[in-house]
């Protein structure tokens, strides 16, 4: 019984389990439901074995008891078929042989008595296993329900856990992509071209102010001479 009771408790603990609690407390769920799956698969294995033994005791029981039944009421048809037999005796005048078979019926009904008794005592022993046979079975439908959903949501998790990772690894990407950007290193290098191409220009038009500058030195000196070879005629006539 004490047997019979520990195979109920355990049962009945696993079949409880809150597996989101469970889940909640894990530092690693995808590894937590791995262990589950394989306690459980585990404990259910047991739990199967204790119950066919269990049930195996049921119907050696049953078969014990239906035997005593059995033996009982074929010894009350001996003892029916005796005491009959004596009282046609009886009527016939054979008392002796009648008592013989009466003695007979006796017997019989004695037999009947002790197997009655057995099955008597076997009967409530019987009912008791049953119900914990019935127990045991709904305590394995509920576990293999629980290993089920077990393994339903490990599945779950896992593509979940999957996803996510895919998802951190495009951010991760993403984010070097925009550290990295080369689109801003190609904005650098149009700003030092534009720097280079305004500093080629600065000096071109540093180079046209220096030749326009020596020009005009030239021209004020062609002016300078006209000037003197103006004023050379003007003394020649007053001369």
């Amino acid at each position: 019984m004490v047997q019979k009771q520990t195979i109920i408790g355990r049962m009945t603990t696993l079949a409880r389990a809150n597996i989101n609690a469970i889940l909640d407390r894990a530092e690693d769920p995808e590894k937590m439901l791995d262990q589950m799956v394989r306690d459980y698969t585990n404990a259910i294995a047991d739990a199967e074995e204790a119950v066919a033994q269990t049930i195996a005791s049921l119907r050696m029981a049953e078969e014990d008891y239906e035997q005593d039944k059995k033996v009982a009421e074929d010894w009350g048809q001996k003892a029916a078929a005796a005491s009959t037999e004596a009282d046609r005796l009886r009527a016939a005048g054979q008392a002796a042989e009648a008592d013989k078979f009466d003695n007979l019926a006796k017997a019989a009904l004695e037999k009947q008595i002790g197997a009655e008794s057995d099955a008597q005592q076997a009967e409530p022993m019987v009912t008791q296993q049953r119900q914990t046979v019935e127990t045991l079975k709904q305590g394995l439908v509920e576990m293999r329900s629980k290993l089920d959903d077990l393994k339903s949501r490990r599945d779950t998790l896992v593509a979940r856990a999957k996803t996510a990772d895919a998802q951190a690894q495009v951010s991760d990407a993403m984010g070097s992509i925009s550290i990295l950007d080369p689109s801003s290193e190609l904005g650098r290098f149009e700003e030092k071209v534009r720097r280079q191409e305004a500093l080629a220009q600065g000096r071109q038009e540093a180079q046209a102010a220096t030749l326009e500058g020596q020009f005009e030195q030239l021209e004020d000196s062609s002016k300078s001479t006209e000037v003197e070879a103006r004023l050379a005629t003007l003394k020649n006539k007053q001369a």
